[in-house]
């Protein structure tokens, strides 16, 4: 019955995603296209997956180029972002944070000057205060853990808030967790956590060191059960707050790295004296289950397969990818 109805929300409907090729972006990018919306992304990578959409290349940090693309959309799925390692996050702070700024209020500005009906906006598990469970209604109290990234993507949800305030606009926000799968970035520069262990693996590195004593945990989610989440609370809404889209289920990084061994055999070791960050990073998503019908169905070895599988094919694809991190430093 869910697909039945998202089938009839979505088709001949015109929908924008920016960031379409990221990620998450490429898997609402596929189901969108199942459903018979007429779907055009904005990215500045330089990847075209599908040829029944329509894909612009542009910079959302030019507000005319943002009224451009959003005229005559029925509905936005604002995905874009900026992705890197913890370390380029904290030697490069204004790379994030300058460029997450604009993108975010020129999507959002365009989208309420031409009348938008609905919009779902990425923000992120960063934009949490440091803690071990991560609830809804949590309130925001204390700085986000991921600082400068954090802010920018509060920043948006509070702009979305204001939209709705002064102009009666229903838009969705969703806060994804550690998101993983087939177009992830293997960048071995600024990779997270499964993408770098699998390019290491992919490289070689014999044994493959782990930094920690494996015990820190962290919620891994498959992307496309968040690109399906994503679509589902522009559907149903997130009631001028947001939901949560993670797996629900904290995994070691112990357990994750015996897992991606079933997929690919390899030697490894944990390195204790090398921090594991924090212990534990696990979001709920009870309200995410109960406002939009989210229910995650990829186990982590099935989504560890299927990106070992993928990145087997496309071990170079991240060159294509835009990378705020090559152009000089300021």
């Amino acid at each position: 019955m869910a697909q039945i109805e998202l089938s009839a929300e979505f088709s001949n409907r015109k929908v924008l995603i920016t960031g379409g090729t990221g990620l998450i972006g490429r898997e609402v990018t596929n189901i969108l296209r199942t459903f018979g919306a007429v779907v055009s992304v904005v990215s500045l990578d330089s990847i075209k997956q599908y040829d029944d959409v329509k894909y612009i290349y542009g910079d959302l940090t030019d507000l005319d180029f943002c009224l451009e693309v959003t005229k005559g959309m029925d509905y936005v799925f604002h995905l874009a972002g900026i992705k890197g390692s913890i370390d380029v996050t904290k030697s490069r702070p204004a790379s994030f944070f300058v460029p997450l700024l604009m993108f975010n209020t020129n999507v959002l500005e365009a989208s309420r000057r031409n009348g938008v009906k609905k919009l779902v906006y990425t923000s992120s598990i960063g934009a949490y205060p440091a803690a071990e469970i991560f609830e809804e209604t949590m309130g925001e109290a204390g700085d986000p853990m991921d600082m400068y990234p954090g802010w920018a993507k509060r920043m948006a949800e509070l702009q979305i808030r204001a939209y709705a305030e002064e102009y009666g606009l229903e838009w969705s926000v969703v806060r994804p967790c550690n998101v993983y799968g087939p177009g992830d970035n293997f960048d071995p520069n600024n990779a997270m956590v499964i993408p770098s262990l699998m390019m290491r693996i992919s490289n070689g590195e014999n044994p493959l060191k782990v930094w920690g004593d494996g015990s820190a945990v962290r919620d891994f989610a498959f992307s496309r059960d968040v690109a399906m989440g994503t679509i589902q609370a522009l559907m149903h809404g997130t009631r001028g707050s947001f939901i949560n889209l993670g797996s629900g289920v904290g995994y070691s990084i112990k357990e994750l790295v015996e897992t991606l061994n079933q997929v690919v055999p390899f030697n490894f070791e944990f390195d204790a004296t090398k921090s594991g960050g924090f212990p534990r990073r696990v979001m709920n998503i009870d309200r995410a289950r109960e406002w939009v019908g989210y229910e995650p169905q990829t186990s982590l070895l099935e989504g560890l397969r299927e990106t070992w599988e993928w990145f087997q094919e496309n071990k170079d694809e991240y060159l294509l990818k835009k990378n705020y991190f090559n152009s000089p430093e300021a």
